[in-house]
């Protein structure tokens, strides 16, 4: 049963109380020191609590004793094997150098605490509660946080986790981190005091919303100082070897482009802490890479790893009828994900001249047959993604209403009128029983004749300088085969149009190079959904870091986007929170940067029947590296039937 919620305490620092005996003088001094002592009484009112989120509730009092969807009896032991595919060279994923290994941040931790690979808690949104801190300490302003750190919080090698360790976390990720990350912190948090060994305070600038700012600092992984200092390594440098973590998983083995494996560590500081009952249950989680989807599907057949997270509609569908799962050794089955899907999609380059007239990439997006390639390729198991909050009461509906238009008006000259009163942007509708809508291919074309790309003799575009229409689609040739077959018939209707069509499919290193460069006109990438407001959205989202953050794959810059989220980020309640994320809902789709495609409400797993899950999946985890467990009954039995190898 989910505890009530709990408010965070306020507490003060009591001003001193003088001795009453005393004459008139002394007591008109008193009276002005009594004014002077409640008015710093006032100032210095702070809350203290085991949590933070920003409107002060929190699901889980101090008290908790473990999560509510966790099984806190759950064994520890055995082992858990997923694929990936592709290639890696480094164990650092904090720099743009080189292709970080899978999972290469479970060993650390955070003041505030995460899952392994996952939220935690996941039954909630927008919560946090400590794990290397024990409390944390705020005015109502949140103009500053202060961490009280856990003095028994060790890194794996053993040595104290210390505010120092924090602090120098901090500034390595402004100094040496990513570029759109530091920028947009730097702006944000000017200052970082250390007190004492396990106290630390985090000064917040001026002028600026609240929003983020606690869970940003409290979300900073601790690294070793000590290490840093000793191995003269970088943060912004490709490499395997890293910092101790002080995490429940620490690094056990690394075979370049073959395979990872973490163990867990028998000495973990925080293994009896209420945060992580029922969690961090497997002894080893090991990661095998293969070259492409074929090969790794095989290596599950035959035993090599134990579980999947489909993601193929194909193999889904099709390939789920071996031997194994007939048998039962192997378990197929959907399970609920609460969480709002993904928003990939083809993503414009917004970069790119020709992509800066949205009357090209209208027409270049109804060269998209979701409805074919749903009953075609994709044996109808998907649904059509339409917002950047998907099936939420956040997701914009029709024309705005109430609030949000109120809101939207607000804004003045930078809202399109057609914004106040037309429908929200919904992708459009295809026949499925060809793969070129010829509806759909007339708008295209007309689209692209007002656009100035008339048609010439050789049935090719070019525009008034003769110039031809030319698009490159950038895909890792390590990805889904239906993810091919889906972008090269896409790829087909657009030279249907007389678009000079080009797929480029690239092997995954030189493929994450060129995605960092931007090194492309359209590609297949995704941002990332929203439930709630926070400094994350001016990263994905905001003008001023669009040229080279790498959570802006299209590069978007808008003046009304970022009036939004500023707005968002000042809202004093849910309520118009709520309003404002709406619209922005609604202005990113009419900005039209991407193409929406597919998602489902489930999430597909196939696994070898040695693994056991709480009855009730939370909402915003599947959790199976976090909270599943090992059955060893069932793994010696698979073991003695030779399904494993």
């Amino acid at each position: 049963m989910t505890p009530p919620r709990t408010r965070a305490k306020t507490s003060t620092r009591q001003p001193a109380k003088d001795a009453m005996r005393i004459g008139w003088s002394a007591l008109l001094v008193l009276g002005l020191s009594l004014v002077i002592a409640t008015a710093a009484w006032a100032e210095e009112k702070t809350i203290k609590s085991h949590g933070y989120s920003f409107f002060g509730d929190l699901t889980y009092g101090p008290d908790y004793p473990h999560f509510d969807y966790v099984n806190p009896d759950a064994p520890k032991g055995g082992e858990i094997s997923i694929a990936t595919l592709g290639t890696f060279d480094s164990m650092n994923p904090y720099t743009r150098k080189g292709r970080g290994g899978a999972l290469s941040t479970v060993m650390f931790e955070s003041l505030l605490g995460e899952g392994v690979n996952a939220p935690a808690p996941a039954d909630v949104y927008a919560e946090y509660y400590c794990l290397l801190c024990e409390t944390l300490e705020y005015p109502p302003s949140k103009d500053w946080v202060i961490f009280y750190m856990r003095p028994e919080a060790r890194f794996s090698t053993g040595d104290p986790v210390t505010a120092h360790d924090i602090a120098f976390s901090h500034n390595l990720l402004l100094d040496q981190g990513l570029q759109s990350y530091a920028q947009a912190v730097r702006r944000l948090i000017p200052k970082v005091e250390v007190i004492d060994d396990h106290t630390i305070k985090f000064y917040f600038a001026e002028g600026v919303s609240r929003r983020s700012l606690i869970e940003q600092v409290g979300g900073v992984p601790a690294w070793s100082k000590k290490w840093y200092d000793e191995s003269g390594a970088r943060l912004d440098e490709s490499r395997l070897e890293t910092s101790p973590g002080s995490g429940p998983y620490m690094i056990d083995d690394v075979d370049v482009n073959r395979r990872i494996v973490y163990k867990r560590n028998p000495d973990y500081w925080g293994a009896d802490l209420p945060f992580n009952q029922g969690r961090a249950n497997f002894d080893k989680i090991r990661i095998e890479y293969f070259g492409d989807e074929n090969s790794a599907f095989e290596a599950f057949k035959a035993g090599e790893y134990t579980f999947r997270n489909e993601g193929n509609s194909k193999q889904w569908a099709s390939n789920y009828d071996f031997p194994k799962v007939q048998s039962g050794q192997v378990v197929k089955n959907e399970l609920p994900d609460g969480s709002p899907p993904t928003p990939n999609g083809i993503v414009f380059n917004l970069g790119r001249e020709v992509l800066q007239d949205k009357r090209v990439r209208q027409a270049v997006a109804l060269a998209y047959n979701f409805e074919w390639t749903n009953e075609s390729l994709q044996y109808g198991l998907f649904e059509q993604r339409a917002s950047f909050s998907q099936d939420t009461p956040l997701m914009a509906m029709g024309v705005p209403e109430g609030g949000e238009l109120a809101f939207l008006k607000s804004l003045g000259d930078l809202v399109p009128p057609e914004m106040l009163t037309d429908d929200v942007t919904v992708p459009h509708t295809s026949k499925p029983d060809r793969l070129l809508d010829r509806r759909n291919a007339r708008r295209a074309m007309k689209l692209l004749d007002e656009a100035g790309w008339a048609v010439g003799d050789d049935g090719k575009r070019y525009n008034a300088g003769g110039e031809p229409l030319r698009l490159t689609f950038l895909l890792n040739s390590a990805g889904s085969a239906t993810l091919s077959a889906v972008v090269e018939n896409f790829m087909s209707n657009l030279t249907a149009m007389g678009i000079d069509a080009v797929l480029e499919k690239v092997d995954a290193s030189q493929y994450t190079s060129r995605e960092r460069d931007r090194d492309y006109d359209l590609v297949f990438d995704s941002y990332a959904a929203f439930l709630g407001t926070g400094t994350g959205l001016i990263q994905r989202f905001g003008s001023e870091d669009a040229a080279y953050s790498l959570f802006n794959p299209a590069g978007l810059a808008s003046p009304l986007v970022d009036a939004i989220i500023e707005a968002s980020l000042r809202a004093e309640d849910s309520e118009t929170e709520a309003a404002t994320l709406r619209a922005l809902d609604r202005a990113l789709r009419y900005e039209f940067f991407m193409i929406p495609v597919w998602y489902k409400a489930v999430h597909w797993t196939a696994y070898y029947d040695q693994y056991e899950h709480p009855e009730t999946i939370p909402p915003y985890a599947l959790g199976f590296l976090d909270f599943w467990w090992y059955n060893e009954e069932k793994g010696a039995a698979l073991r003695a039937a030779g399904a494993l190898r």
